[in-house]
């Protein structure tokens, strides 16, 4: 059994579809199934569904797709394991990051490229249920996400920062000029805010209900920054993470008011999968992370913003 065919059925896995499989590996399609059919004989079960098109894996080949991702993910620690005997930590460490936290990654990437200049990091933006999902089965190392998040499971968890709320609203508006709004006060603003499937616009709904009211937005957008582009027509306003200000700042003509808080801020973190040994570059992350001030960092640049 060779590592490469183990590839190929992780690849079909994901991709569920021999010809686009066989391209994301690099090499023909018969090829592809031959490694397969091999497979199958070496482990002396059929690992998958045959028919004209790819109909998905038998019981057997999902549980071997679950040994394949680990066993690849334990090849990818010796490799980088090894790579710290040599002096250099080298290697992709993969990071996913909802997208409400990724405007803060780099915080954490540019520091970790720096201390392991021969290491790479692929950053992908992934929904808190793709997050669980990939972690579980060994396609991201580290992801960057909300501590509090009940799907979470099998993993271990790093504090980084408490999300605090902030009205981003016109220079002229009618609550530019107070010192902390009510959120049932932004019932009357004109909104743009994130779409309901977002973790953030489920917790942000939460605290609305919580001081006894429901936001009835004009507006609603998936993305972090199709929202800061219709703030900055100065029409709407928003009620945006400080962790954003990292990233777009306060756009002109625009300013941010702080938000009465509620019970609970909700927490930002690193997680990885709750195995031993640690990715080495996870680890390597973490150890960063450590000596870093997240909290502090994003507090000063929402005092900058205020002042």
């Amino acid at each position: 059994m060779l590592l490469r065919e183990l590839e190929y059925l992780v690849a079909l896995a994901k991709e569920r579809h021999f010809a686009r499989a066989a391209a994301t590996c690099h090499v023909s399609q018969p090829s592809l199934s031959a490694a397969i059919r091999k497979l199958e004989r070496d482990l002396g079960v059929p690992l998958v569904q045959r028919g004209q098109r790819f109909s998905g894996l038998t019981p057997e080949g999902e549980r071997a797709l679950l040994w394949a991702q680990r066993i690849l993910a334990e090849c990818d620690a010796l490799r980088q394991d090894l790579s710290t005997m040599r002096g250099s930590l080298s290697g992709t460490l993969h990071i996913a990051a909802i997208p409400t936290a990724l405007t803060a990654a780099s915080l954490l990437t540019s520091p970790f490229c720096e201390r392991h200049p021969h290491a790479r990091v692929s950053l992908t933006s992934l929904s808190s249920r793709e997050i669980n999902r990939q972690l579980a089965e060994f396609e991201i190392d580290v992801a960057m996400t909300y501590l509090d998040d009940e799907e979470l499971v099998g993993v271990r968890g790093t504090p980084l920062y408490e999300e605090r709320y902030l009205l981003l609203t016109p220079d002229d508006g009618e609550l530019a000029d107070r010192t902390v709004v009510r959120w049932a006060e932004l019932a009357a603003l004109p909104l743009c805010l994130l779409s309901p499937e977002m973790r953030n616009r489920r917790i942000l709904d939460g605290i609305f209900r919580e001081f006894g009211t429901t936001p009835v937005p004009v507006i609603e957008t998936d993305t972090v920054s199709a929202l800061y582009a219709h703030v900055a027509t100065h029409r709407w306003s928003s009620v945006i993470a400080h962790a954003w200000l990292y990233m777009f700042g306060v756009p002109d003509g625009m300013r941010v008011v702080r938000m009465e808080r509620p019970a609970q801020a909700p927490r930002i973190g690193l997680v990885v999968a709750d195995r031993s040994p640690e990715p080495v570059l996870a680890r390597a992350l973490l150890d960063v992370t450590r000596e870093l001030d997240l909290r502090d960092e994003l507090d000063r640049l929402v005092h900058q913003h205020l002042t």
